[in-house]
């Protein structure tokens, strides 16, 4: 894909049709450009910050694509963050879609006069399907991190063997099914591998203090929102049975953030911008 994008398509962007999002004082920035078109390659891989600025260091398509050197050591993740959030705060998201599109439209892949039909209802489900899956896998790694600190000894007689595997890397670091009915089934097990443990933090045998650890009451309130007890079985929770976006939680990291509907077509988290969740 990304050979093509440049065989095809050339150099969708210049540094100055975004030039005005970047101060000129200082230590010069990277090249907008580039950032514009990492962004739309780590788009279409559904790739993270972390893997994408990966990318970027060590895969000879992406090179080829950015017009970057081999040895080219690439950048640090979070500027791709900064990144995004200087075309919104510049409300130049539009300009960026319109150049890919007139590049598209001369090299003759899409035509005037045309019509695409989608169902923005099932593409924003999607996307906020997949934020939920997320969060659940986070937020119960990072109750297993705090009570490793907290409770080590008392940890090991509860987990599972397949905790360990499933739990140790960062939900980043791995790709969440696409399929609905693959994502459901892992928030099902996430949500059952979540309940089993407050079962045993809340249990007459577990010491009381662990009920306290921040980590695990995070765990306990959004395991609320997003799961329900049926008859024994944990069930994920469909997006009409959430509760308002006002009450919502976001992040096991911040219960402070919250979603909210700004001028944007998509929900947009409100609160301190957060580059990491650690």
């Amino acid at each position: 894909m990304a050979i093509r994008i440049r065989d095809e398509l050339g150099v969708p962007f210049e540094d100055e049709d975004l030039a005005e999002a970047f101060s000129t004082r200082g230590q010069p920035a990277l090249s907008p450009a580039r950032l514009a078109l990492v962004s739309i390659l780590q788009f279409t891989e559904n790739l993270s910050d972390r893997k994408a600025a990966e990318a970027v260091r060590a895969r000879i398509d992406w090179k080829y694509a950015l017009g970057l050197e081999l040895t080219d050591p690439g950048f640090d993740h979070s500027v791709l963050c900064e990144f995004r959030l200087r075309l919104i705060d510049n409300r130049m998201e539009q300009r960026v879609f319109d150049a890919v599109l007139e590049r598209a439209r001369e090299a003759g892949l899409v035509r005037s006069g045309g019509r695409q039909r989608t169902d923005s209802t099932h593409v924003l489900a999607a996307i906020r399907s997949m934020n939920r899956l997320e969060k659940v896998h986070e937020t119960l790694r990072a109750a297993l991190n705090a009570l490793a600190v907290a409770a080590p000894d008392w940890l090991v007689t509860v987990a599972q063997s397949d905790w360990w595997d499933r739990y140790d890397a960062r939900t980043e670091e791995f790709r969440t099914p696409r399929q609905t009915a693959a994502k459901v089934e892992l928030a099902n097990q996430i949500g059952a591998d979540g309940m089993r443990l407050l079962l045993a933090v809340y249990s007459e045998s577990a010491p009381p203090w662990l009920r306290e650890v921040p980590a695990v009451e995070m765990l306990r309130r959004i395991w609320i929102q997003e799961f329900r007890d049926e008859d024994g079985q944990v069930r994920w929770r469909t997006s009409q049975e959430q509760p308002a976006s006002s009450a919502r939680l976001v992040s096991p990291y911040d219960e402070d953030a919250r979603r909210r509907q700004a001028r944007y077509p998509v929900g947009w988290l409100q609160g301190p911008p957060h580059r990491d969740l650690r």
